[in-house]
């Protein structure tokens, strides 16, 4: 016995990978193997679920309309000469769901019950009273009823609401119609965004069309895809906007400085002679030679005596910096020759002429 249900147990796991695959022929042959090798609930419900699928992802290419004569079934559902079109167990579950005041009755839950558990509770209601598998009367409306129940439970905003106010009696009596006929109310003021049937695809993942045009909003609710990409459309349009105005300082400063870069005129002096500063000048205290533009006498507007201080100031610092250099070099040579004890390198190093230096010196005296 143990080695069947170990072959169950293979044949099951074959027929769900089938059945992820969609294909559900050879899911259904796999189910009912395992089935008569080891009777277990799995593959029954795997059997039901394939039996629901496979009617919802074909088109028969003819089917004979079944038509159910209300004056020959029986009150157990069963039919006297063609068969039972619906087992006294599914109009049980119509005549419990019709009989429940709230949600958490509608799927067999406490109030304490996770999403984990109102989805795995709703699964297996939805496989019992699927339309297409249970033919009950009033088991469209028990559908819709448990549809209702998981979309409201499973939404954090809406099932705050139903907790704090609670399922209205109005709402909850059955309604009477001209006709006398019974119509049961199974919304108690809470309404799903969408279908059962929609509902039942998202939850399976069948990859039926209508899968396709829903996605969860934050917050746990459901949402058409249209309407949330059209949502997240406007919400990314919005965010570009804040962001260019955001940044609409910044590319100021970037055009304010690159629009500034062309009216930067040139130096009024050079240090060095060149084809654009060809005119050469000394200042009048140091006797620095410095350089300017043909038409310096007729741009430059400014005091001549501030400008050739300015030069001078230059220069010095740039002899300054060279003549650190040189020191700098002439030192490194020492070390270098101490080192090695080079006293040809040693005596080249102390002898070292520095100009720069030199000229300074001169200067600063």
């Amino acid at each position: 016995m143990d080695s069947n249900k170990d072959e169950a147990e293979r044949c099951m796991e074959l027929a769900e990978r089938h059945m992820r695959e969609k294909k559900y022929e050879e899911a259904e042959k796999f189910a009912r193997k395992a089935q008569k090798l080891y009777p277990m609930k799995k593959a029954e419900d795997l059997l039901a679920e394939v039996s629901i699928l496979s009617k919802q992802n074909q088109k028969p290419e003819s089917a004979e309309p079944t038509v159910r004569k209300r004056q020959n079934v029986t009150k157990d559902g069963t039919h006297p000469q063609t068969g039972s079109e619906y087992t006294k167990e599914q109009m049980d579950h119509v005549k419990r769901i019709k009989k429940c005041k709230d949600y958490y009755e509608i799927l067999g839950v406490t109030k304490e019950a996770t999403d984990s558990d109102i989805k795995k509770a709703y699964k297996k209601l939805a496989l019992q009273l699927h339309p297409d598998k249970n033919k009950a009367p009033g088991a469209a409306e028990a559908f819709k009823a448990i549809g209702n129940a998981v979309a409201i439970l499973t939404d954090a905003e809406k099932r705050k609401q139903y907790d704090m106010y609670g399922p209205e009696e109005e709402r909850m009596q059955n309604t009477q119609t001209r006709q006398g006929h019974t119509h049961y109310n199974y919304t108690r003021g809470f309404e799903a965004d969408i279908t059962a049937e929609e509902l039942f695809n998202m939850f399976f993942g069948v990859g039926f069309p209508q899968q396709e045009f829903y996605m969860r909003r934050p917050g746990g609710r459901w949402m058409r895809q249209q309407d949330a990409q059209a949502q997240h459309a406007h919400s990314q349009q919005a965010n570009g906007y804040t962001t260019f105005l955001q940044m609409l300082p910044v590319l100021l400063l970037i055009l304010l400085t690159m629009m500034s870069s062309f009216f930067i005129s040139d130096p009024v002096y050079s240090l060095h002679s060149n084809s654009k500063y060809s005119v050469s000048r000394m200042t009048q205290g140091l006797k620095i030679p410095y350089y300017v533009k043909e038409n310096f006498h007729s741009e430059y507007q400014g005091s001549l005596r501030r400008l050739e201080i300015s030069i001078e100031e230059e220069f010095m610092n740039s002899l300054r910096q060279t003549c650190a250099r040189e020191k700098n070099y002439r030192e490194s040579m020492m070390w270098k020759a101490r080192n090695f004890g080079d006293q040809d390198l040693f005596f080249k190093a102390k002898n070292l002429e520095m100009p720069s230096c030199k000229r300074l010196q001169e200067m600063q005296a």
